[in-house]
């Protein structure tokens, strides 16, 4: 790979991973409308490591918390806020993780089309608009209950297809739940470790099998370019949430996908 190729995919992929604007829809299609070769597995499994860092250092001392609420919870000390939360995020990861295995191979061969992602960036920008318009904005991620999470973690479900947004859809339905928009995203971001984790080891499985040559110096640029624009796109996203909306972000969809209709029909 070029090294431009690698440092503007990298920071696409950190860029786009935590915004409602769909990463998967991006890597396809950057590649595709500018002529590039495609980027191998390797790059995909660095660029993936790279946001996993980026959240687990953003929300280090959540996770510390919520783990020791968890391992409280299973050891007889009750069931705290904090420690539902981190069972909701388990839960919530449940649906993804079944439809991953049972349609990985179909999402692969049927849905990575450019126009697939063009409906699906329109569709669901369309519906960010809708769940952020009629949002009551009253609760926060320590009120969801069993249900709440159930009925994210099947919206992240479908973000299996390329272009729906992992965060988009999971921030949508909390919008939709109640959620401030700010406690929608955190839940999202919390949701998306396990997510990112099973993506990870499914694409490094792959690439086990796989006999493509490895530039270990463009994983490692990779990695960490993916990982700094990922924190710096987590930490932006939450404090200015509130204020902005997700109008900007409704709009930049329905205009990708208007230009994929315009450039691929």
């Amino acid at each position: 790979m070029e090294t431009a190729h690698i440092i503007w995919l990298a920071l696409i992929q950190g860029l786009t991973e935590f915004l409602p604007v769909s990463s998967s829809a991006h890597l396809i299609l950057v590649p595709k409308v500018l002529g590039w070769p495609d980027q191998g597995l390797a790059f995909d499994v660095a660029v993936h490591l790279g946001t996993l860092i980026a959240v687990v250092s953003f929300f280090r001392k959540d996770i510390i918390t919520l783990f020791l609420a968890w391992i409280g919870s299973i050891s007889g000390k009750g069931m705290s806020p904090e420690a539902r939360l981190a069972w909701g995020v388990i839960v919530g990861t449940i649906p993804a993780g079944l439809v991953g295995l049972l349609f990985k191979d179909h999402i692969e061969t049927y849905l990575r089309s450019p126009l697939v992602i063009a409906a699906t960036t329109i569709i669901f920008g369309l519906l960010l608009w809708f769940a952020d318009k009629r949002a009551k904005l009253e609760r926060d991620e320590l009120t969801l209950s069993w249900q709440d999470f159930l009925v994210i973690g099947g919206a992240q479900a479908m973000a299996l297809i390329p272009g729906t947004s992992r965060s988009g859809i999971t921030i949508t339905a909390g919008l939709l739940l109640g959620l401030t928009r700010q406690a929608a995203a955190r839940y999202s971001f919390l949701l998306s470790i396990p997510i990112i984790v099973l993506s990870g080891l499914g694409v490094t499985s792959d690439l086990i099998s796989s006999t493509e040559p490895v530039d270990w110096t463009a994983l490692l640029l990779g990695t960490v370019l993916a990982a700094i624009s990922a924190f710096a796109c987590i930490h932006f996203f939450l404090a200015w949430i509130n204020r902005i909306g997700m109008l900007p972000f409704v709009i930049y969809r329905l205009l990708l996908g208007a230009f994929l209709l315009f450039v691929f029909l």
